[in-house]
């Protein structure tokens, strides 16, 4: 029963930080309809930064932690406002040449971040409660886990509450349903797609520095392997749904750490998960049919 709670509650950690990451990309894609491909270079830009930031306030504190988290929110909203207001904006209702640029942008961002860190992964200082762990019903949890789901839990709850209850979320929810209207309105649309991509971004960013945490390293390639995994969320859980890609970052995690415990075979059962919706729900678990 232990090794079923522990699989359980390691799985909702570590589908947290598939959440932090995918959920920028929903909601990029569900309120403006672009797939970007370079979100993993926010995260990693961000992680990489805030490591930087945070062990020079203190490496291996709470205070160099904290820092570092709130360094890579910055870091992760101000380079995703960039991307959308150089490359993304001359290109909208333009699908093939946004895919080229992103895909571009992340390639060369993975080399330019070996060329200034190295290639190597670099060993992380944590607080030392982050290494203990919780007896949760005879199952020892990494503590570590339950700073990714309060994490993730804030994060969904915040962008509910900016979308639902603030002027920005209502012209934003306007403008996709009807752009032209809410511009002949007299409306600046685009400011506001602009603020969805800094959200997006600040999530990922917040990811970067909390998957440092998740594997006690940071490297240029670590935004690259999660945003693989944040992209079958995102499919699953439907393009463009925020719930669906909570839901589907469980879903996922939990799934590939029961096939990993019990065979080895993780990203295998993850990718026939994908498989399986696609041919029977194409649209994902809570996506919509647009007409």
């Amino acid at each position: 029963m232990s090794i079923i709670i522990l699989l359980l509650i390691t799985g909702v950690g570590l589908g947290a930080l598939y959440f932090l990451v995918a959920s920028g990309l929903s909601l990029i894609y569900g309120l403006m309809g672009v797939l970007n491909f370079a979100h993993g270079s926010f995260l990693t830009i961000a992680g990489f930064i805030g490591w930087e930031v945070g062990r020079r306030v203190g490496d291996g504190t709470w205070s160099g932690l904290l820092i570092g988290m709130l360094v890579g929110v910055v870091v992760g909203a101000v380079v995703a406002a960039l991307t959308e207001l150089v490359f993304i904006r001359p290109l909208y209702n333009r699908h093939i040449e946004q895919v080229l640029v992103t895909v571009g942008l992340g390639l060369a961002s993975v080399a330019l971040f070996e060329g200034i860190w190295g290639t190597d992964p670099i060993q992380i200082r944590l607080p030392g409660w982050l290494g203990q762990t919780t007896n949760v019903l005879g199952a020892n949890i990494p503590n570590d886990r339950w700073l990714l789901i309060g994490a993730a839990v804030a994060v969904l709850l915040l962008i509910v509450l900016f979308l639902q209850r603030t002027s920005y979320g209502l012209v934003i929810r306007a403008g996709v349903e009807n752009r032209t209207m809410v511009t002949a309105l007299g409306i600046d649309v685009r400011r506001a797609f602009t603020i969805v991509f800094a959200i997006g971004g600040a999530a990922a960013g917040l990811g970067g520095v909390l998957a440092s945490v998740y594997y006690g390293q940071v490297s240029a390639h670590q935004g690259t392997s999660l945003l693989i995994f944040a992209f079958i969320v995102t499919v699953i859980g439907g393009l463009g749904s925020l719930t669906g890609a909570a839901i589907a970052s469980v879903l996922v995690a939990v799934i590939q750490q029961f096939a990993n415990f019990y065979g080895g075979w993780g990203d295998f059962a993850v990718v026939l998960a994908l498989a399986l919706v696609l041919l029977f729900r194409p649209t994902g678990l809570m996506g919509k049919v647009k007409h």
